[in-house]
């Protein structure tokens, strides 16, 4: 579906961003583009409101705007692609680039690992394994001379 007709941004099941809170900036890109490399904006900026984001519950605000603190201007997130020749494929790769970022600082945290102590069925396994090792290696010694 082109850019254009899609109703905003998928970020996961739980999280559409409206195309209306999307802004776009293009200038020339650097690299290799032909007799267009003059003249072609292809160079896409896709700016991004976190702080101010009406599609955001509150928590997911919190953790986006924690999580993505090194990247936020104030509260803006800026997504840049230049790595195509054309705009429409950057403009893409910018897209995309927004929602695998916003999906993985959505992401729940991880669960705290809980410490536990090994069994004692474990601890005697272990200890057993440990002696059979030591008498394997005290047979292939030269046997002690009287």
């Amino acid at each position: 579906m082109p850019a254009a007709h899609r109703p905003g941004l998928a970020v996961g099941s739980a999280l559409t961003i409206p195309e209306s809170e999307l802004s776009w900036r293009f200038s020339r890109s650097s690299g290799p583009g032909g007799q267009g490399v003059n003249t072609a904006d292809s160079r896409v900026e896709l700016l991004w409101d976190a702080a101010n984001s009406a599609a955001l519950s509150p928590v997911q605000r919190d953790r986006i705007l924690t999580r993505l603190s090194g990247r936020l201007v104030d509260g803006v997130l800026t997504i840049t692609a230049s790595e195509h020749r054309a705009q429409l494929r950057n403009r893409d790769a910018a897209r995309d680039r927004l929602a695998a970022l916003l999906a993985d600082a959505l992401r729940p945290p991880a669960a705290v690992r809980r410490a536990t102590k090994p069994s004692r069925g474990a601890k005697e396994r272990r200890l057993k394994a440990k002696k059979q090792r030591t008498d394997v290696k005290n047979l292939r010694r030269r046997p002690d001379a009287p």
